[in-house]
């Protein structure tokens, strides 16, 4: 949990539900009042109910952080530098969907963790490369499928580390995580043109890295 003045994160199992919470006007969405209402009360100093933003969270931005950051240590540092942010900067919350708002301070942890990665290289993605990362697989798999399954991951991965980062940041969050252009642009705070080029320049870059291998991408 986070615990001040060490602000240390760990996991709270049971996150409450929305029927735990007090009745509000605020929006009709269930999920968004939840969310409202425990970041109401990290204001007011409970940090019980940060904590619980944090296990509601992490593990859906870790799953978008480590798209974007080619080693899992480093995507797990990078999504607690975003929840030490958010705490810090509670009063920077505006409204809105309180998840967009940690989306998008995870977005810039992660760019700032790709960065400072440039200075200190490592293998990119080497999870991929090892085996035991993988989930077993099943016994009714086809063996076939599986390695070719393997050999387009390691392909696609290996590509996308090659892209810039603001070109791989735009695609992961536009056509792995399902967000729209405006909600990209909000996340990494440029315009909505720069977005699309982004996403339009990375998409032709990785086109050309992936030249001879599209047959793992086809079927």
């Amino acid at each position: 949990m986070l615990d001040s003045p060490s602000l240390r994160i760990a996991v709270r199992r049971d996150p409450p539900t929305v029927e735990d919470l007090r009745s509000t006007t605020v929006t009709d969405d269930p999920v968004q009042r939840r969310d409202l209402i425990l970041l109401e009360r990290a204001r007011e100093g409970d940090l019980g109910a940060f904590n619980d933003l944090v296990s509601l969270y992490q593990d859906q931005l870790f799953a978008l952080v480590v798209r974007m950051v080619p080693d899992r240590d480093q995507a797990s540092d990078a999504v607690q530098e975003a929840f030490f942010s958010a705490f810090r900067h509670l009063d920077s919350f505006r409204g809105g969907s309180v998840k967009s708002w940690l989306n998008r301070i995870c977005v810039n942890a992660a760019m700032d963790t790709q960065r400072a990665r440039k200075r200190r290289p490592v293998q990119p993605y080497p999870e991929l490369e090892d085996e035991s990362w993988q989930p077993p697989a099943g016994t009714e798999s086809d063996p076939e499928r599986s390695a070719v399954l393997a050999e387009r991951t390691r392909a696609l991965s290996t590509a996308l580390a090659a892209i810039t980062d603001d070109q791989r940041a735009a695609i992961v969050l536009y056509d792995v995580e399902g967000f729209d252009y405006a909600e990209i642009a909000d996340m990494t705070g440029v315009s909505l043109g720069t977005v699309k080029s982004r996403i339009h320049r990375g998409r032709l870059a990785l086109r050309g890295l992936l030249e001879g291998r599209m047959e793992l991408f086809r079927g």
